[in-house]
């Protein structure tokens, strides 16, 4: 250990066992507050206004539902749209409503409880096919079923009340639609990198194990391009909610157009990938395709760039226009093999994809192309 008083030393702290030194870190644990602080703002904000107008303007004893229908409409997802708090919001209703109208016609006990849950989880089914929907109500069936009422349907007031403020905290203190969704943006980038990086290695080493690990990498790629496209869907809906955010519309809309063009720029980078696999098994060295494919993956590092900077993306661009217009398989190899001339081949539309990740339209991305 380090002189009395003193912070431990880097070989005091080397001599930590990982497994350890990985349960203190809690540097994980400030990352997910940070990401959720604008939620737990929203919640808390919107939970308050509702309990305490239910309370003191309605003068509801104990309106347990208005703050638990905006806690549960609002919530930590990654999906804040205006329309999935809407959704939610009205299963929960549904299920305060049937319950409410059940308790006034046979009063409160175990099998008004059954009766009342299995009915709010039919009805719930039948309206939607979003199951999160029908579970939604049968909680509040059960909730509702299990508490006293001082009037008749006046905790559907209070489910009402919570519902309004939901909304109404989704549009005056929205959350951040664009930090999740560029960072999502950034993770696609940067599997599409690290896959194509192991391909470029296999290709110039001949190694069939590491072209396989490439193709492993690019097809786990998928999870992260429907992440990004989850995040977007719901920074537009929230920014075309909320009148603090439509200033944002235009980014995302950008950031739309790039998110469909690497969908398909990493769909194409797996057709490489199986290509380039079953070419390594001969084992031989391909270092002019390498380089090709190291060269195109650069110029996409500058277009995931362009995420953050709209001034990269002309640049970018022409990054990208200065490898496509070479991608003739004849003119790069006079001698190669059908196989490896198939395999440049394959890069002809990751590059095209690539282009109209920069917001060049398709038909002119494929015109720089040389013919074949």
């Amino acid at each position: 250990m380090s002189g009395s008083g003193g912070p431990p030393t880097a070989a005091y702290t080397a001599a930590i066992p990982t497994g350890w030194r990985a349960r203190f870190d809690v540097r994980p644990n400030l990352a997910r507050v940070r990401d959720s602080w604008i939620a737990i703002v929203q919640i808390t904000v919107a939970a308050t206004a509702a309990w305490a107008f239910a309370r003191y303007v309605i003068g509801h004893p104990a309106p347990l539902l208005a703050a638990t229908v905006t806690i549960s409409s609002l919530g930590l997802v990654r999906d804040a749209r205006p329309k999935r708090v809407l959704q939610t919001v009205i299963g929960m209703l549904l299920g305060v409503l049937v319950a409410d109208a059940l308790v006034l016609v046979a009063g409160s006990g175990w099998w008004q409880l059954a009766l009342a849950l299995a009915a709010t989880l039919a009805v719930a089914r039948f309206m939607s096919s979003y199951p999160p929907f029908a579970i939604m109500a049968g909680i509040q069936a059960v909730i509702v079923m299990s508490m006293p009422a001082t009037q008749p349907f006046s905790r559907l007031v209070d489910g009402i009340v919570g519902g309004v403020a939901a909304l109404l905290v989704t549009a005056l203190i929205p959350r951040n639609p664009r930090r999740e969704e560029v960072r999502d943006g950034h993770a696609v980038f940067d599997a599409a990198g690290g896959a194509a990086a192991t391909l470029v290695q296999a290709l110039r080493r001949g190694d069939a194990v590491r072209a396989a690990r490439a193709l492993e990498k690019a097809r786990a790629i998928a999870p992260r391009v429907d992440d990004w496209r989850m995040s977007l869907d719901s920074g537009l809906a929230v920014a075309g909610f909320s009148p603090w955010l439509r200033p944002h519309r235009s980014e995302l809309h950008r950031h739309r157009v790039m998110q469909q063009a690497m969908d398909l720029a990493t769909r194409n980078l797996r057709v490489v990938a199986r290509r380039a696999a079953y070419a390594c098994e001969d084992g031989m060295p391909r270092p002019v395709i390498a380089d090709l494919l190291a060269e195109l993956m650069r110029a996409g590092a500058l277009v995931g760039d362009s995420l953050d900077d709209l001034t990269l993306q002309i640049p970018a661009r022409e990054a990208v226009r200065a490898v496509a217009s070479r991608l003739d398989p004849g003119a790069i190899l006079p001698d190669g093999s059908p196989g490896d001339r198939d395999l440049i081949s394959s890069l002809r539309p990751m590059a095209v994809d690539l282009l109209t990740a920069t917001g060049l339209p398709a038909a002119e991305a494929r015109d720089i192309l040389p013919p074949l």
